[in-house]
């Protein structure tokens, strides 16, 4: 990253075209009718006695109610997502905006109706779960979401008594949902005095400072990780306070339904059994010799024995070039064509119509990530765009979620649900793509070096870093079980999760133990573990690249396929259909074996 990139105004997102804007007549017509749907969800919940439906009714009459609701539920979600991506939209990217958290704060309380209906619809479709196959077999929409209702039918042995499901959704609002909203305005208006290139001391967005990680000089790389924990220190406690509240919540929750653990809705959600995600964590513990290796050649080739926090995403070789927006984004769609021209051309689109989200700024929440705006048919994508290679890889990941969506178009809502298993899939496969043909395409041992190396962090963060903060949040749920933690106590979890995985990888007396502090994903209300879905989407990517590479262009088809059913198989039958048996620890090996081809290849430049 350099000051020259960072002063040019790069692209910020266009929502026109879904409204324009939070006070137009569009808007609040569409916020009026979803209050008109949600009270018609529960005028037809209660008109048609769902909940006291009894399996040994007529079929075609139950038949009849399933479908309404079903359809009810979709035409209610397409409009309530897309109000609700909209507002997000600039909660995230404007923190200082008034007016978009309270009409966030209107929007959510027909959220939780719809929520509500939902667990008395989920209660009944257990109490009909005998019933089921002769309902789905009458056709209509019943027939058409079937996977649906029988997930339906299986989560349905998870719920409180009605009125407790009622009660903690509405709660919901002022706990888990609160908690999170204070993260994002905290860590988005954080700003912290740093030095820049030129030798002034200049007050920087927080997300200016984390992309210093990434930079070509360590003396601006470690001005980054100091003034980072500086200034996380100065919000440690209202942030611990969010994880508090947050994991406390859950776990009172997990218990109350009758979970095994915190991380066992989490599976449910990712559609994969304990099994599954044991066998990938065995590979991945085993892994770990592999990828010290790796750390220990690049403190090398940095004159050191170990690898302090702020030298981990060092760029090597030829990695000092700071690429443009516009050059990133003409590498992607250049390589995506290569892999099929409807790929390149959704990436063109999305880059030419503007919805994009690129640079940092103050007010702008950290990381990225790829929203839905289904009432349209569209994405939208926010990036923190620093100019390095990483960059180009993380726009390349998030097109890839774009393009899962756009492979979806013509599903409903609910055969749309995607788990984030293969949601990971889909955005690193687009990584996995750029990545292989950059590679292919190097013009020099310098050029191969600084590839591997934007390669091989990203694969250590995923299967390394990923472990550590699976670890981290296990040990976050085990301790908030027994007491409140402190900032303190937290850093203390990071920092052991990070000597277990890391290893004699990184030196040991500059860690990163506030990495819990600004990481959205620990506190998503109800979206525990939103971690190790990231290292199954990367392994089992690499798995459906290497079938790729055997068969080329007929392999496309298949695999849009896949995506465009995402929402209405488990993440094992939809593997099944490539021939991949993701419950053998054998199939986690062979893909990281592919990663450790890299470390060697990397050792040996």
């Amino acid at each position: 990253m350099t000051e020259t990139v960072m002063s040019k105004e790069l692209p910020r997102w266009d929502l026109s075209n879904v409204y324009p804007g939070m006070e137009s007549a569009e808007f609040n017509a569409d916020m009026q009718k979803l209050a008109q749907m949600a009270d018609e969800m529960e005028a037809y919940v209660r008109k048609n006695k769902i909940g006291k439906l009894k399996a040994a009714a007529d079929p075609v009459e139950l038949n009849r109610i399933v479908s309404g609701y079903i359809d009810r539920s979709n035409a209610a979600y397409e409009l309530a997502i897309t109000l609700q991506a909209y507002l997000h939209s600039i909660l995230t990217t404007d923190s200082f905006n008034t007016l978009a958290p309270r009409l966030m704060s209107q929007l959510e309380p027909h959220m939780v109706r719809l929520q509500q209906q939902d667990t008395l619809f989920t209660a009944q479709i257990g109490k009909l779960a005998s019933a089921l196959p002769e309902i789905i077999s009458q056709g209509g929409s019943a027939h058409d979401h079937a996977f649906y209702l029988k997930e339906t039918a299986e989560q349905s042995k998870y719920l409180m008594s009605q009125p407790e499901e009622a009660l903690a959704a509405e709660l919901s609002l002022s706990g888990p949902v609160g908690w999170y909203k204070l993260h994002g305005v905290v860590t988005s208006q954080l700003t912290w005095e740093i030095e820049t290139e030129e030798g002034k001391t200049e007050k920087k967005p927080i997300t200016w400072i984390l992309n210093l990680r990434s930079h070509a000089d360590e003396t601006m790389r470690r001005r980054g990780y100091e003034a980072e924990n500086q200034a996380w220190k100065t919000v440690e406690n209202v942030l611990a306070a969010c994880m508090n509240g947050l994991k406390g919540s859950e776990n009172v929750l997990s218990r109350m339904r009758g979970r095994e653990d915190a991380i066992h809705a989490s599976l449910d959600m990712s559609r994969i059994d304990r099994a599954t995600l044991n066998a990938m964590l065995e590979a991945m513990e085993e892994s770990f010799p592999m990828f010290r290796r790796y750390f220990k050649a690049k403190a090398k080739r940095l004159g050191k024995t170990a690898l302090p926090w702020w030298d981990l995403f060092a760029p090597m070789g030829q990695a000092e070039r700071v690429f443009s927006y516009e050059e990133s984004a003409n590498f992607v769609i250049t390589h995506f064509g290569a892999f099929s021209p409807s790929l390149a051309d959704y990436a063109r689109k999305a880059v030419e119509k503007n919805w994009i989200d690129v640079g940092p700024r103050e007010g702008k929440r950290a990381g990225a990530f790829c929203m839905g705006l289904p009432a349209v048919n569209e994405s939208r994508i926010l990036l923190n765009f620093d100019g390095s290679l990483d960059s180009v890889g993380t726009l390349a990941h998030e097109l890839g979620h774009g393009f899962h969506n756009e492979c979806a178009i013509g599903k409903t809502m609910l055969q749309q649900n995607t788990p984030m298993t293969m949601a990971e899939t889909a955005s690193i496969m687009c990584q996995t793509i750029i990545t292989d043909a950059a590679l292919e395409n190097a013009q020099s041992k310098e050029e191969e070096l600084a590839i591997l190396e934007n390669d091989l962090i990203d694969a250590s963060q995923v299967v390394v870093d990923i472990y550590s903060r699976y670890l981290f949040e296990k040990g976050v749920f085990e301790r908030r079980a027994q007491n409140e933690l402190s900032a303190e106590d937290l850093c203390d979890i990071m920092a052991r999760a990070q000597k277990a995985t890391y290893g004699d990888g990184l030196d040991s007396d500059y860690l990163q133990p506030y990495m819990w502090t600004w990481k959205p994903h620990y506190y998503f209300p109800s979206l525990s573990f939103y971690n190790y879905p990231y290292t199954f989407g990367l392994l089992f990517a690499t798995g459906l690249y290497a079938i790729y590479k055997q068969r080329g262009a007929a392999f496309v088809p298949e695999y849009k396929a896949l995506l465009a059913g995402t929402g209405e198989g488990t993440a094992t039958e939809l593997a099944l259909g490539f021939g991949i048996d993701i419950t053998d620890k054998k199939f986690w090996v062979d893909s990281l074996n592919v990663i450790g081809g890299r470390v060697a290849r990397y050792e040996a430049l």
